[in-house]
């Protein structure tokens, strides 16, 4: 184990006694009956902790490159951790980072494999039972949150309602002794859920200006150097941004007319969507559509398959309200198993899906989230042996690869029809406006109306979908442009690669390489390829 490894493994004890509920999720059991503590008190505590941490990375000596790349990730981890919690105080001013906070903790315990002994019912009642203290806190802790914050926390109140009950349920037929204090703690649990749901529109006083979800553009650029390790600013990325909307709006314009001459693009596309709903269970269609994901990328040799399986399984009931659709579900970084979940949320008469799905879009989807995007680039993280890649992660190479991978794929002939390539072109075109969406919200005064609007008329999309996709650019900033900036480094660097081996270059080499950094932000990957810009 290298010196970095070492001391991130220190890391990492005081990471999960700062959040528990990351702990479960990476596979850890050590935390799994405890809530975190994010009143003032503690957090100023876990702030000076990290600082000091972040003073021994700094002076930590390290053998050779590849550890210097894996010490410079871990320590711009920290110093993202510390500036979101210092600068942006997402537990003063979003709701909505509390109760996301709750579900996890109870659903990265009803999703790990059952093991003999009541220790996971054991840690759930713990669970339930803080809940009350833990929701209290958060109503005294929260200061003039947003509007748009307050909206989307309410609704996240309601669709985790069966969150609890759920949990309580499955701990009790593994541990039927424990059944009536279960009941009970989940009792007060849904009282205070329910609690909070009254706090956030009687209580909390909003911030009456309507902007002031937005971090603005110094720590806009802090995000963009720390956590994504892009030497770019926000006006650049604005650039380009838009330049790509406008380059990707011709190209789906000019596929639409191969579909159809005599519309317009967005009349093509709707017309589409109502022509080739998904005839069968979207279950068993998504797992056919997996399957030939993973086919075509074996065949081909793009890259080595992981050995963590994939199952393509229905969204349980406690998880439909959050799942309105789909969602790729990864195994913990730490956890024996390494099976991947994709939840497919098929859908009903109470419409709990926010469109019917268009077998045109299963292609795409496929490959984002299974084979060779999330999934593969995940597990294959998973077992590195550098712990720093193992555990580290950016969305400028996670969201930055899946994208990619759609571009592969289309290159290596995997869509079979210019309407299916139409929607994959769809999909980069609303990665491409996230870009602008994501540092307009944060930087340059756009309002979240504005930016749904600009969803509606460019993508043609629904407008409550438009509106719940704005409210997450809102809450989580620099993420979203990550699809579509992580895209271009990916290509960049692939093109460079190609140039350097000449005759010898081959895809399989490529992306094993890439894939041997992990999550690490695609810059780091560079510099540990020798191909430094």
């Amino acid at each position: 184990m290298s010196a970095t490894d070492d001391l991130y493994r220190s890391y990492l004890d005081l990471r999960w006694n700062f959040d528990p509920s990351a702990s479960t999720a990476s596979g850890e059991i050590r935390e799994d009956g405890r809530l975190g503590a994010f009143d003032p008190d503690s957090m100023r505590a876990h702030i000076a902790a990290f600082r000091a941490m972040a003073g021994a990375v700094e002076s930590l000596e390290v053998e050779d490159l590849q550890e210097e790349i894996d010490r410079t990730a871990f320590l711009d981890e920290i110093r993202i951790t510390v500036f979101r919690f210092e600068k942006e105080q997402p537990h003063v001013h979003n709701p909505g980072f509390w109760l996301n906070n709750y579900y996890q903790s109870l659903y990265g315990l009803l999703r790990r494999p059952a093991v003999p002994g009541s220790q996971r019912a054991e840690a759930i009642l713990a669970r339930l039972k803080a809940t009350p203290a833990f929701l209290a806190t958060a109503r005294e802790t929260l200061r003039d949150p947003p509007r748009v914050f307050i909206g989307t926390a309410s609704a996240m109140v309601e669709s985790g309602r069966a969150l609890p009950q759920a949990a309580a349920e499955l701990a009790a037929a593994e541990a039927p002794d424990l059944a009536p204090e279960l009941e009970l703690a989940c009792e007060d649990a849904e009282t205070a859920l329910q609690r909070f749901g009254l706090a956030l529109t009687g209580e909390l006083r909003v911030n009456p200006d309507d902007q002031s979800f937005a971090i603005g553009e110094e720590q806009f650029n802090r995000r963009l150097h720390h956590e994504h390790a892009l030497q770019f600013t926000a006006p650049e990325l604005y650039r380009y941004g838009l330049h790509l909307v406008q380059e990707v709006a011709a190209e789906v314009a000019a596929l639409a007319r191969e579909v159809d001459s005599t519309a317009p693009w967005r009349s093509v596309v709707d017309r589409l969507r109502a022509d080739h709903p998904v005839k069968e269970n979207p279950l068993v269609a998504f797992r056919r559509e997996m399957e030939r994901a993973r086919a075509h990328v074996a065949s081909r040799g793009l890259a080595r398959m992981p050995e963590g399986p994939l199952e393509v399984v229905e969204t349980p009931p406690f998880l439909r309200p959050l799942v309105p659709f789909a969602a790729y579900d990864p195994p913990g970084a730490l956890a024996a198993d390494r099976t991947g979940r994709f939840y497919v949320t098929a859908p009903t008469e109470a419409g709990q899906a926010l469109h019917d799905p268009c077998a045109l879009e299963l292609a795409a989807t496929a490959i984002h989230e299974g084979f060779p995007g999330h999934h593969l680039q995940i597990v294959t993280a998973q077992s590195l042996p550098s712990l720093v890649r193992r555990m580290t992660a950016t969305p400028v190479m996670v969201e930055g690869w899946a994208l990619y991978c759609e571009e592969l794929m289309a290159e290596e002939n995997y869509f079979r029809s210019p309407a299916e390539r139409l929607f994959q072109r769809l999909h980069l075109l609303w990665r491409a406006l996230r870009i602008v969406l994501d540092i307009g919200l944060h930087t340059r005064g756009l309002t979240p109306e504005q930016a749904a609007d600009q969803m509606v008329d460019l993508l043609a999309m629904d407008r409550r979908k438009a509106e719940a996709e704005v409210s997450r650019y809102c809450a989580w900033p620099s993420y979203q442009l990550c699809y579509a900036v992580g895209r271009r480094e990916l290509l960049e660097l692939r093109a460079d690669y190609r140039a350097r081996a000449g005759a010898a270059f081959s895809l399989r080499g490529f992306h094993d390489e890439v894939l041997g950094y992990g999550g690490l932000p695609v810059s780091l990957i560079r510099w540990g390829m020798g191909l430094e810009k």
